[in-house]
């Protein structure tokens, strides 16, 4: 089997027997980068050097005996809205283009110090504001399943990069469902921790009581492997709660007796593909086979959650997006007069479209007169949100939804019709609006595209979301199944 196909845990293994070493898995990873990525385009940039420079380091490591941390040497793909410290950090956007921050977010340097390997800087959306990955500046990312669809986003290019076998694991960011929409898409596991679990220090800020930098992973050890590695208190993050870390592998239990699962009925309503629903009661079905209780529920506020997002997260997008003006880092525009038309046409030219008009909502949505209206109203939507799922986890251990309502659309398919395209994150933003864990891995497929089935869980208990999905994956074959790019 090619070093680049295995997962984290394999490796990791081999790395401690000493079967093999860093250099080799990521010479593997590089080669596997160099055959498929001119049809994926995963990455923005691809740090070869440094990749290889940290495997050595990690081999060294290794050879003088020191304790290895759960990535020592693995290649880990780094969306590029996570700053590393000389490497170019652009959110694939215009006005950071040649960004080079002087400094690693915390997730990075946690990884740096265990002597992981980042292998590249993967695409997203622009900012992170999107669902397809289209909006990137540089280009769109394809889906490895089916290189006409797209990879979903705005993580796409991080799940794409695990789903080809570009990096053995990946670190994504989740606002509204970008670290779990693109792995349904894509076939691999994707987790949003809870809000609190992870440093955002270092996540370059879209909705800041939104974002969560989270791992992509082949299968659910991998995942558990990537979360213990980042989590943990950070003085540099204000939210970043000073909760003990639990050990995630030992909660990797293929066991679910006794366990209560909720399935939220509007989670299957209009706009969700029979098939997806099908694949999704299956999994229940096989949940409740294996000795879990199993339950319908009602939680009807979900349905003002998407209207209530694509208020608040604009609204926060407005205010942490006004720091890119042209003064201070990022690209200025040569057109300026003076200090006015500096700003206007720095942000005119330096933002794409979806960026400005998320811009342009959250504006208004703060502006006098229509705070009340709309900000404030969301905000009393997300407090029902919230309360909705403490009512439910007072009955239920865990939730489980689609991910996402149809598998991969086509490239183009939906970009002329923003509504449509929102809709895409229906399943996904009630666990962001919450501060929820959640957790999405494969249940089937339709057309050769995979299923994805969404578990979420109560805060800081991503151990119950790994043992469930964990057990899931234990006694099913779907996380084995890789895309046949590239070995036809």
């Amino acid at each position: 089997m090619e070093l680049s196909t295995r997962t984290a845990h394999e490796l990791h293994n081999m790395l401690v027997k000493k079967e093999v070493s860093s250099r080799e898995i990521t010479e593997a990873v590089l080669g596997r980068i160099e055959q498929v990525e001119g049809q994926v385009s995963a990455y923005i940039t691809v740090t070869a050097d440094a990749a290889l420079a940290a495997a050595d380091a990690a081999d060294e490591s290794f050879a003088k005996g020191d304790a290895p941390g759960l990535l020592t040497g693995i290649p880990v793909a780094l969306k590029d809205n996570l700053c590393t410290k000389g490497v170019k950090t652009t959110c694939a956007s215009k006005i950071l283009k040649n960004f080079v921050p002087p400094y690693n977010a915390t997730a990075i340097d946690k990884l740096a110090n265990m002597h992981a390997v980042p292998i590249g800087k993967s695409n997203l959306d622009e900012f992170a504001m999107g669902s397809s990955t289209e909006n990137s500046i540089f280009y769109p990312t394809k889906n490895p399943w089916n290189l006409s669809c797209v990879p979903g986003g705005s993580s796409g290019g991080a799940a794409a990069a695990v789903a080809a076998d570009e990096a053995i694991v990946a670190l994504g960011s989740d606002t509204g469902g970008s670290i779990r929409q693109p792995a349904s898409f894509c076939g691999v596991v994707g987790m949003k921790p809870t809000s609190g679990r992870v440093s955002r220090y270092g996540l370059i800020a879209f909705a800041s009581s939104l974002d969560q930098i989270g791992p992509l992973t082949k299968d659910v050890t991998d995942c558990a492997m990537v979360l213990q590695s980042i989590s943990g208190k950070d003085p540099m993050d204000s939210i970043c709660a000073d909760v003990p870390v639990p050990d995630y592998l030992a909660a990797l239990k293929d066991d679910v007796k006794g366990l209560k699962i909720g399935v939220p009925k509007e989670f299957f309503v209009q706009g969700i593909d029979s098939d997806v629903s099908a694949a999704v009661w299956k999994a229940v079905e096989l949940l409740k086979s294996l000795g879990a209780e199993c339950g319908e529920h009602s939680m009807p506020v979900m349905e003002y959650t998407l209207p209530a997002y694509y208020i608040l997260a604009p609204s926060e997008a407005s205010s942490n997006l006004a720091r890119h003006d042209g003064v201070r880092y990022g690209f200025r525009s040569a057109q300026a007069t003076d200090v006015d038309s500096m700003f206007q046409k720095t942000r005119e030219e330096g933002f794409g479209p979806e960026v400005k008009q998320r811009i342009m909502i959250g504006t208004y949505a703060l502006s006098a007169g229509y705070y009340d209206a709309y900000y404030r109203k969301a905000q009393q939507v997300r407090t029902l949100v919230r309360q909705s799922f403490e009512e439910a986890y007072s009955k239920f251990d865990v939730l489980i939804t689609p991910t996402t309502p149809t598998v991969a659309f086509g490239l183009g398919e939906r970009s002329g019709n923003p509504l449509e395209m929102k809709l895409t994150d229906v399943c996904t933003i009630p666990a962001s609006l919450s501060g929820i864990p959640a957790i999405s891995i494969t249940c089937g497929y339709k057309n050769n595209l995979p299923i994805g089935l969404q578990i979420m869980g109560k805060h800081f208990d991503e151990e119950t979301l790994l043992r469930v999905a964990y057990t899931f994956e234990q006694n099913t074959s779907f996380h084995k199944n890789r895309p046949a790019l590239g070995r036809e």
